[in-house]
């Protein structure tokens, strides 16, 4: 099987394992999308979902954030990990959003990555549910895996993943592809551990059965 036809198989099976997949970070802006994804770099989504409430309250808007005081913001964001850095990002990008958008989170890939802290997995993620626009497909860790995994791509570049993954799957799958695969790689094709007996693509899979630490699935 190509990997073309690979893909599309694999989306397909996915799309009935995961029919509700969808982002686990909570928001209720573009904002709020935008400091949330920054602030998940290295945490979980429940972890940021705990924080980002809180920071959404004190600084509900670029002017509010960008005006903080830094030491305050560090202590909401602490528990977040990486905390120093964390603030630095977003009050660097409140303080942008306010100088040169206008206080609006913009809406092109090209602008959103101009902000601190913002590459290309970060600007898909807020552009698509922020906007509606999907321009690319969002390659964290999971689709990073299971890409290499699944035998989609050999790359070792992030942005390279995310255009070989382009080049084989239909625009209509690009917004899905993030969330089926994380729903997958945590609950089955885990990093250390995959649950290759229990997964519904091991006879497709390149990968099925050979990974390091697989294991039969209960």
């Amino acid at each position: 099987m190509d990997r073309e036809k690979r893909a599309a198989e694999i989306m397909r099976r996915l799309g009935e394992l995961y029919p509700e997949a969808h982002i686990a970070l909570d928001f209720v802006d573009p904002f709020s999308l935008l400091v949330a994804v920054i602030l998940s770099a290295q945490t979980t989504d429940v972890g940021v979902n705990k924080v980002t409430p809180i920071l959404m309250e004190r600084y509900p808007t670029p002017a509010a954030l960008a005006s903080a005081d830094v030491l305050e913001v560090e202590e909401i964001v602490r528990p977040t990990g990486f905390y120093h850095n964390k603030t630095k990002l977003i009050m660097g990008t409140a303080r942008m959003l306010v100088t040169e958008f206008d206080g609006r989170v913009p809406d092109t890939m090209e602008d959103l990555m101009r902000l601190p802290g913002v590459a290309r997995k970060t600007a898909n993620i807020v552009i698509a549910n922020a906007y509606g626009k999907v321009e690319g497909i969002a390659v964290d860790t999971h689709v990073f895996r299971l890409a290499h995994r699944f035998g989609l791509s050999d790359e070792k570049d992030p942005d390279k993943v995310e255009r070989d993954l382009t080049a084989i799957l239909p625009r209509e799958y690009w917004y899905a592809v993030n969330y089926r695969f994380i729903d997958h790689g945590r609950a089955v094709c885990t990093a250390k551990r995959p649950s290759c007996g229990a997964c519904t693509l091991s006879d497709i899979c390149p990968s099925a059965f050979t990974v390091p630490g697989w294991r039969p699935g209960a």
